[in-house]
């Protein structure tokens, strides 16, 4: 039975280089405006007035040198990378490249003279600099996070106001290095997927005045009747805070040294805390959107409060309510949001250990979102797009999405958090080539082996962990993913490993992502190789009954990935080739094998203490046809 189970693995995981992608475009990037390209304002949970998008065609070139290009190859739709369909480009940015950005800002004008003009990129992958008029302002190593940069000073004045080229310079390992990539491979094939490059995330300019809010943290007290914020401004000055219901009525208002004021009662005041020094990625900082490269070697005033909400209305699934919340330091103004809901692994009436939400037992009924798409690769071609596969999940029962090991565009997680879908967040793998026999076959075909792993040094070369500055890139990143998600009420659960996939040190890295007291859970190890720690014991099962297996450490059980039925539709897949882990050759087939196993199997498991459950997955993607709807998201399979 093993060597059959062992075959069919080695099927799966084989790697077809020479099968040809179809070009498979969705319906969104069929009607895209060039014009218009994801016009929304990118950051929902720390929105200014001050806007401007820089979406759009841009100029690019490819180099083998680091200097400056004198010709530019064409144009470039930003933020779609290279190597994607939308783009304008298809072509591959190797590591021996350069890709260079190009252009022109002008006609920007500041309220006063003290203004400043904040540069913002969502996500560059892998290394960037950026350059104003030739001069370097600011870089940023990592793929995933973004990042800011004062340019205020490199631009030149003129009667029309401010005027510069920006220049953006971008390198790009993939995965022949220890950098976090994530399902990125410069060889596609089976589970992995076609490396992307360059900018892939909105970039735009605001204009803050001179003292500005420069991070913010808002956190639910577990027992639902406290709220604590948090403010960071680069300089001292006042700062007030409301609070507003759904229908935009005050529910608090609080201004610094005064009372807090609302109907019921008085509470605490609203005051500066101690003093902090530069802003750095220590564990001080708290922030949800700390500037790289604004921050640096400024000073930072921290501000906070706690303030007691009697009968709050609590965010679920079902009933996604959230509150508003404006932020007011000196002329500066920021709006965002909050949840009041709690995440919590509690014991059941049974003694069965469980995902509780607002203190009351939850199963989680969960999907595998790779956030890939056909035309778009890493880059959802719409703002409905992204909507459109959240509403479609929930439509299906599915009250959770775990966001596979990517960080999504923020506005992802908005629709997330105003829509109700409960998010399990995967940090971004990384680490040298993987040993598949350690990390997939192995552990397949011997749960009872390779389930359990002792953790320490001895692992790090098993798990493609050699590098010290590759371990030490990976925990900082795993702290920065945090800030910058800190304040999303969907995200329920921090995933930190999968499958082994640079693996290293898990119950130090549990302990380093607990430091941030958020009151979210943590799932230590997806798959296998379980170090005893987090809050799950979390396993990957495709070949085997599904059953239930009891923690002596009392941890939550779930099904980390499951099912990862095929059906392959024709003219919606990217290549010919049928890829899955049980194939289904009609489509009634595919509805009749996925309803038993939803109806019966995972039903008779809740009965003997599952927690929860994550299918695989939500769509096709490349050579992987395991998903309930088709790549191009033209076909749901369970509604055809």
């Amino acid at each position: 039975m093993k060597m059959d189970l062992l075959n069919a693995i080695k099927a799966i995981d084989k790697t077809h280089e020479d099968d040809v992608l179809h070009r498979l475009t969705t319906v969104w990037g069929d009607n895209l405006d060039k014009d218009h390209v994801l016009t929304e304002y990118p950051r929902p949970q720390f929105k200014r007035n001050s806007y401007i998008n820089l979406n759009g065609l841009w100029e690019y070139a490819f180099s083998k040198s680091d200097v400056h290009p004198k010709e530019m190859d064409g144009q470039i739709l930003v933020p779609f990378s290279p190597e994607s369909i939308l783009s304008g480009v298809e072509r591959q940015l190797q590591p021996d490249e350069y890709l260079w950005y190009k252009k022109e800002l002008s006609g920007i004008t500041l309220p006063d003279e003290k203004s400043r003009v904040l540069l913002h990129f969502g996500a560059i992958d892998q290394r960037a600099i950026v350059f104003i008029s030739g001069t370097p302002v600011g870089a940023h190593n990592g793929g995933y996070l973004p990042f800011t940069v004062d340019i205020t000073d490199a631009m030149t004045s003129s009667q029309s106001g401010l005027a510069g080229t920006l220049t953006v310079c971008v390198q790009d390992d993939s995965d022949t290095s220890y950098h976090s990539r994530g399902k990125q491979t410069l060889k596609r094939g089976g589970m992995y997927y076609t490396a992307q490059s360059g900018i892939w995330q909105t970039v735009w300019m605001e204009i803050v005045p001179e003292t500005h809010i420069t991070s913010y943290r808002i956190v639910p007290d577990r027992d639902l009747d406290m709220i604590y914020i948090t403010m960071h401004t680069n300089g001292e000055c006042p700062v007030s805070l409301k609070i507003y219901d759904s229908e935009g009525q005050i529910l608090i208002a609080e201004n610094e040294g005064d009372t807090v004021h609302r109907s019921d009662k008085t509470r605490d005041r609203f005051e500066p805390e101690d003093f902090y020094g530069s802003i750095t990625h220590s564990s001080d900082e708290l922030s949800t959107y700390s500037p790289d490269i604004e921050g640096k070697g400024a000073s930072t005033y921290v501000y906070s409060c706690k303030i007691a909400m009697p009968k709050p209305h609590l965010w679920s699934p079902e009933d996604p309510y959230l509150y508003q919340i404006q932020l007011t330091a000196g002329s500066d103004t920021a709006w965002s949001y909050f949840g009041m809901r709690s995440f919590t692994r509690q014991l059941d009436a049974e003694g069965h250990p469980l995902f509780f939400l607002n203190g009351e037992p939850y199963f989680l009924n969960g999907v595998l979102d790779q956030g890939y798409w056909p035309d778009g690769l890493y880059t959802a071609p719409s703002d409905e797009a992204l909507i459109f596969d959240i509403e479609e999940m929930k439509s299906l029962g599915f009250n959770m999405l775990r966001k596979h090991i990517k960080v999504e565009a923020a506005r992802w997680y908005y629709h997330c958090d105003r829509l109700g879908m409960i998010v399990w967040q995967d940090m971004v793998s990384g680490g040298s080539s993987y040993a598949k026999p350690v990390v997939s076959y192995l552990p397949t075909l011997f749960p009872g082996v390779f389930g359990h792993m002792p953790d320490g040094p001895t692992n790090y070369h098993m798990f493609s962990r050699g590098s010290a500055e590759g371990r030490k890139e990976w925990t900082e990143e795993m702290e920065e993913t945090i800030q910058h998600l800190i304040n999303v009420p969907s995200i329920s659960v921090w995933v930190l490993f999968n499958e082994g996939w640079g693996q290293f040190n898990a119950s130090a890295a549990t302990i380093q992502a607990r430091q941030f007291a958020d009151n979210r859970l943590i799932d230590q190890a997806s798959g296998w190789f379980d170090e005893n720690g987090g809050d799950f014991r979390s396993l990957h099962n495709y070949f085997r009954p599904l059953d239930v297996i009891a923690d002596k450490k009392h941890r939550a059980f779930v099904i980390s990935e499951y099912g990862g039925y095929t059906c392959y539709v024709e003219g919606h897949s990217s290549v010919d080739r049928i890829y899955g882990y049980k194939r289904f050759d009609t489509v009634a087939d595919f509805k009749a094998a996925f309803n038993t196993l939803m109806n019966e199997t995972i039903e008779n498991l809740k009965k003997k203490g599952l927690a929860g459950a994550v299918y695989t997955q939500l769509s096709d993607v490349e050579e992987e046809v395991n998903g309930i709807m088709t790549y191009d998201r033209r076909h749901n399979k369970l509604k055809m």
